[in-house]
């Protein structure tokens, strides 16, 4: 989105008005909580909150944007507080959340959301027409497949502006788009080579982060030496926040063109579960954080679910490098300079990551031999499910 400068600043009011919404949901709860009271429903907080406020000198400012916009953030305050306590119950899948916390002004990124009832439009002449804003330029990325149902404004830390919208797809048509095939494959993923496919093909590891440090340590350096509180600082926390975002949307757009690749070239995919929360915390961080393994697999997940594709997971400790893939020999742990080895017991000469990756889609079932059966039926599931948190494998898959 490219809004004109009375855009700006009207966006720029919805965006604190909802940030003090929020903020004031929150303090009304933990005021509650404190003095033992329940908590206030979601009724009463908009009522007192949004209704109410606007009749006050303190928040008649409030009334300048959208009352969907303020009803929105008290959503986004009930979703927060729905996930803690989900969190707590052990109900919510995923990392330990914590309460809600509030919003600061300073937020590198903010957003509004407007949903149907706002009566938010696409013009004619494709800008985005929203209420108490006005007609935004926009440029669009792809046409819309259907009716959106609402649409959030985002604004990153580079100043950048975001439509990000919601819509309904129809699954014959995602289907269409990905034929069933025959073929599977296996994933060995690493840092020399971002991933080695069963095939024998190498993907080089783009390196996105490594490549750009020269120009983010300049930028960064020129940070340093403004004047705190200055003009002139503020836009070199722009320059850098940018620079950092180019690195950002490089690495998501080669994940999004790889995994939409495999996903369309292949009916089933193996991958080996990471400890990535481990592995980080090693030598290897800056270069596994550059290697976004995490955001590769979780595109691979959705798309998969999305176009009738199978993803398997095989668990962490399985050896797929010290197993020979032709003969099923575990040969024991090697270093990690060992690039090839020679199976003792056949005889075989292996490439290290080419011969995981075979394991890999074995350890998965997806590898069948020439009866047509699984060489290896059932996929291995991880010792342990928290990432990170239970010490490293003989031999972790960074390499």
């Amino acid at each position: 989105m490219y809004p004109d400068a009375g855009q700006r600043t009207a966006l720029a009011r919805a965006f604190g008005c909802a940030r003090v919404v929020f903020n004031d949901c929150v303090r009304a709860r933990e005021d509650a909580r404190k003095k033992g009271q329940p908590f206030p429903e979601a009724g009463e907080l908009s009522k007192r909150l949004i209704t109410q406020a606007k009749q006050t000198a303190e928040r008649a400012w409030l009334g300048e944007v959208s009352a969907v916009v303020l009803q929105q953030s008290l959503r986004d305050a009930e979703a927060a507080y729905r996930n803690f306590f989900a969190s707590l119950k052990g109900t919510r899948k995923g990392p330990k959340l914590g309460p809600p916390r509030f919003k600061s002004r300073k937020d590198s990124r903010q957003s509004i959301r407007f949903t149907a009832n706002a009566r938010w439009k696409i013009t004619e002449s494709g800008r985005l027409d929203l209420p108490r804003i006005g007609a935004v330029k926009v440029r669009w990325s792809r046409t819309l497949p259907s009716t959106p149902s609402s649409v959030t404004v985002i604004k990153d830390s580079g100043g950048r502006f975001f439509a990000s919208f919601v819509i309904d797809t129809d699954p014959a048509e995602d289907a269409a788009r990905m034929p069933e095939t025959d073929r599977t494959i296996g994933i060995d993923l690493g840092l020399i080579h971002f991933a080695v496919l069963s095939t024998g093909e190498k993907i080089d590891s783009p390196r996105f982060l490594r490549r750009a440090e020269k120009k983010l340590k300049k930028a960064q350096r020129e940070l340093s030496r403004k004047q705190k509180g200055s003009r002139n600082r503020d836009k070199a926390r722009v320059k850098v926040a940018r620079a950092h975002a180019k690195v950002t949307d490089a690495r998501r757009e080669f994940h999004h063109q790889l995994s939409t690749r495999l996903i369309s070239e292949n009916q089933g995919i193996a991958v080996e579960s990471l400890s990535v929360a481990g592995l980080a915390r090693t030598r290897l961080a800056k270069s596994v954080h550059d290697a976004g393994w995490t955001a590769f697999v979780n595109m691979l997940e959705y798309k998969a679910q999305r176009y009738g594709r199978t993803l398997v997971k095989i668990g962490r400790f399985e050896p797929t490098s010290q197993t020979c893939s032709t003969c099923g020999t575990v040969d024991g742990p090697k270093p990690l300079d060992v690039r090839e080895w020679t199976c003792t017991a056949c005889g075989t000469v292996h490439d290290r990551d080419t011969n995981a990756a075979i394991n890999v889609k074995t350890a998965a079932g997806l590898a069948v031999s020439a009866c047509g059966a699984p060489v290896r039926p059932g996929a291995i599931p991880a010792q342990r499910e928290e990432t990170g948190s239970h010490g490293f494998p003989t031999e972790p898959r960074a390499a």
